[in-house]
């Protein structure tokens, strides 16, 4: 369990090492597990993204509020998230989940991101894990639009691209680490017109296609693409 590059990741430094393990500890690892820490969490992380997007949209409606809400914290998203920080490394599982793959599982990466949360709740109290929560969601609440929001990077970017009568970005494996069971794709998107290449890493050829098109999508409406 690297503990330290998972806390330099969320900006917290636990005082309790504990909690910190407890939060990566999956049931079939033992019975100190995560379950309680997750559904802390998962509170925490609403609360957290609601307020978020309350000041940030202060004319949208209720109902637009709960969707743009659902989809920053759907269990795709939150995987998505925990991927990035490389919250799978860290995990404690039991034999049979390390054999069948749990460390890449989004139902496992989210409860443990969501618990980890939760972990920085009780160590340090409500700012600390707010902190870590808007840390960790910078990117998405950064981008998120009611206009785009429930489409994925790639069809966005797609659309972006489109707009402008561009082609369509290229994709390309770039290396791929790991043995069969538990590859790790590395992929570059590239937009020649915009001079943009940007790369992407994931547990599948699908998921690091949609992490290099969200950066390429962030740098294309930073360069004046919307």
């Amino acid at each position: 369990m690297n503990a330290d590059a998972l806390q330099r990741n969320i900006s917290y430094r636990f005082h309790d090492a504990d909690l910190l393990r407890r939060a990566l500890t999956h049931r079939s690892f033992g019975a100190a597990h995560n379950e309680r820490l997750e559904f802390l969490g998962d509170s925490i992380v609403n609360c957290v993204i609601a307020q978020t997007l309350y000041q940030k949209f202060p004319d949208l409606p209720e109902g637009e509020l709960s969707r743009l809400r659902a989809n920053l914290i759907s269990e795709p998203a939150l995987a998505a998230l925990a991927e990035q920080i490389d919250l799978g490394a860290t995990l404690l599982l039991g034999e049979g989940e390390l054999k069948s793959g749990g460390a890449r599982r989004p139902s496992i990466l989210a409860d443990a991101l969501e618990a980890v949360f939760g972990a920085v709740f009780m160590d340090g109290g409500f700012d600390a894990a707010g902190q870590a929560v808007l840390h960790v969601f910078r990117s998405p609440l950064e981008t998120i639009h009611p206009a785009t929001s429930g489409k994925d990077a790639k069809t966005l970017l797609q659309e972006l691209l489109q707009g402008k009568h561009l082609p369509l970005p290229c994709y390309t494996v770039t290396a791929i680490h790991g043995e069969a069971h538990e590859q790790r794709f590395e992929i570059e998107c590239l937009i020649a017109p915009l001079n943009i290449r940007c790369s992407g890493a994931g547990t599948s050829r699908r998921r690091a296609e949609q992490e290099a098109a969200r950066h390429a999508y962030e740098q294309a409406m930073r360069s004046g693409g919307s």
